[in-house]
């Protein structure tokens, strides 16, 4: 809740502040979506100041386990925009981006990264 996660796509975006999980959970993790609250946006974006999006959450800085006993750790906490149906409003994503992601069916997040970690 209230925590400032960088915007990786090419929405406009450059900050949002959580507003609350749609899961009713605590904290979020590794692909959940998030009601957020945009903060800085650039003048001529597709998203404006102080609008309400939605977003999934690409990269984490909490440490995550993997099923192969790896671990999975990020510099800083970083999310996608996406729309009601889940859908991504940018055409890119920058910067590397779990694969666990598939799991929460967010597919074409995955298709649209350079880098899949």
């Amino acid at each position: 809740m209230r925590m400032k996660m960088k915007v990786v796509d090419n929405s406009g975006v450059k900050w949002v502040r959580c507003i609350q999980p749609l899961k009713g959970r605590k904290g979020v993790r590794l692909g959940d979506m998030i009601i957020a609250s945009v903060q800085e946006a650039q003048p001529r974006g597709k998203v404006k100041n102080g609008e309400v999006v939605y977003g999934v959450v690409a990269r984490a800085a909490m440490q995550r386990g993997r099923c192969d006993g790896s671990e999975i750790r990020f510099d800083d906490n970083a999310v996608v925009l996406v729309n009601k149906q889940g859908e991504p409003i940018g055409t890119r994503v920058f910067g590397p981006v779990p694969h666990e992601l598939k799991r929460k069916k967010h597919l074409k997040i995955l298709t649209l990264a350079k880098h899949i970690v």
